[in-house]
């Protein structure tokens, strides 16, 4: 009796183990039948890939044998489209959007028209107004993370936690009175105000964001990158950038480079986010990559506004962290990170005089790992990857212009619109499936921005400006 009791026992256990080999993880979402450009180390591809996850995270990325050991409450067959890390827009102005188009070709355009016009017209309500029409455009083109400088951040705040995106917002600080504040010392204070208030947010990361080092004072800088470090917040700023930044600053500090002289008041730090970076030579490059600072190309908005191009190539082949930005909606047009894509690479071959130079790996990269890097963001974002946040983005390979594909970075960079974006996860939600978005009324968004133009076409047209 006790032989026969051990026998049946030992078939029990046996059992149970055979069914523990064969057990089904239960997950919330499955992503199959993709092609999955994963962006690691490897940069992997799987042409018949799986993307499992849970909760906001990643818990598997591989081949379609994966398929087999989750079971998801809901499954996205993607027939095999692209599927890849969001894209991460390094810089921007997000609630400019309501501006878009208005004096795009005036010289010496900031200050001659810009700043004249915003100190008329930003309030809390165009922040606001501009800013939900900057995130639906961004969320429709696969960005799923960007980084902002502007006023009224706390705004921007609101609609990035309402749409469900992922954000690092940078309150302004300029020595002259804006909207938000009188003098430099009240933008600290409203920065500090702001950083307090969503410091522990799960997707907002708050952040000072001093205009440029000749907006500002030496003084000033150095407090705002002491409290920067003390607070463990990013710093974002306008750098290297125009030729009247080079003069006021190589008169400020007897004839240095912005970046030579960010680096000789301890301007210079990782947590330092440097949006254009055109005017530098080697010397400013050493110092960057020495002071571990994150750079944001933006190739749209500095060949615009005849800038000059950005030495992005030799930065980011000499190991500096940098991504692509689309700054501004005033001076880029769009918040359309794959609008870039085509941009970087052509430009790029086109000075350097080599047709080779900047390939498409390398441009998906700067969109996705490497401007998480810039913002010291790569252990959570920017790959697919087990264990980083559930970022995703699905774009369409059946549209004509994506037909055939033969190699997805080509397809990407080359032939891809910012439309070709079928599907946005971000932090594991789905934000928009098959173009829809589904957090935001879109039709909402898209009437208080045209009603917000009217305003502004008034007193564009009150200060004697000419609207075509």
């Amino acid at each position: 009796m006790l032989k026969k009791s051990f026998l049946s026992a030992s078939v029990a256990l046996a059992t149970l183990a055979s069914s523990a080999a064969f057990a089904v993880e239960h997950i919330d979402l499955l992503i199959k039948d993709a092609t999955v450009l994963t962006m690691n180390a490897d940069k992997a591809v799987y042409a018949n890939g799986v993307v499992a996850v849970d909760g906001n995270k990643i818990v598997a990325v591989g081949d379609e044998t994966l398929s087999k050991a989750y079971q998801a409450k809901t499954v996205l067959d993607v027939d095999g489209d692209i599927v890849m890390p969001g894209l991460i827009n390094t810089h921007t102005h997000a609630s400019m959007t309501v501006f878009r188009s208005l004096g795009d070709d005036v010289p010496d355009r900031l200050h001659r028209y810009i700043f004249p016009l915003e100190s008329q017209l930003v309030s809390r309500d165009m922040v606001r107004i501009g800013a939900q029409l900057g995130n639906v455009e961004m969320l429709k083109g696969g960005v799923t993370t960007y980084a902002d400088m502007y006023y009224f951040e706390d705004e921007v705040a609101k609609t990035v936690d309402k749409i469900g995106m992922r954000a690092i917002l940078g309150e302004t600080v300029i020595k002259f009175p804006v909207a938000d504040a009188a003098n430099a010392e009240e933008g600290i204070q409203y920065a500090l105000n702001f950083i307090k208030k969503y410091k522990d947010h799960p997707r907002i990361t708050p952040a000072f964001a001093p205009h440029a080092p000749y907006t500002n004072t030496t003084e000033v800088l150095q407090k705002i990158i002491r409290l920067s470090l003390e607070h463990d917040v990013p710093v974002m700023i306008h750098l290297a950038e125009s030729e009247r930044e080079n003069e006021v600053i190589a008169e400020r500090s007897g004839g240095k480079s912005p970046v030579e002289y960010m680096a000789d008041i301890g301007a210079l730090t990782p947590n330092l986010v440097g949006a254009h970076v055109i005017n530098v030579d080697d010397h400013d490059i050493a110092l960057l990559k020495k002071h571990d600072v994150g750079i944001a190309h933006n190739m749209s908005a500095n060949i615009k506004s005849a800038k000059g191009v950005s030495p992005a190539l030799k930065m980011f082949d000499d190991g500096l962290r940098i991504g692509l930005g689309t700054d501004g909606p005033m001076s880029g047009n769009t918040l359309s990170t794959v609008d870039e894509f085509n941009q970087v690479a052509k430009v790029h071959k086109l000075v350097n005089k080599d047709r080779a130079a900047m390939p498409p790996i390398k441009v998906i990269e700067m969109a996705t790992i490497g401007a998480a890097r810039a913002l010291h963001m790569e252990d959570k974002i920017g790959s697919l990857e087990a264990a980083k946040l559930a970022d995703i983005i699905v774009i369409d390979t059946k549209a004509p212009n994506m037909l055939p594909m033969y190699n997805p970075y080509s397809a990407l960079v080359y032939s891809a619109y910012a439309s070709n974006v079928k599907h946005t996860i971000v932090d594991g939600q789905i934000l928009m499936q098959e173009r829809n978005i589904l957090t935001v009324d879109e039709d909402k968004v898209r009437e208080e921005a045209l009603q917000f133009a009217d305003k502004v076409r008034e007193t564009v047209i009150a200060s004697g400006e000419e609207v075509r």
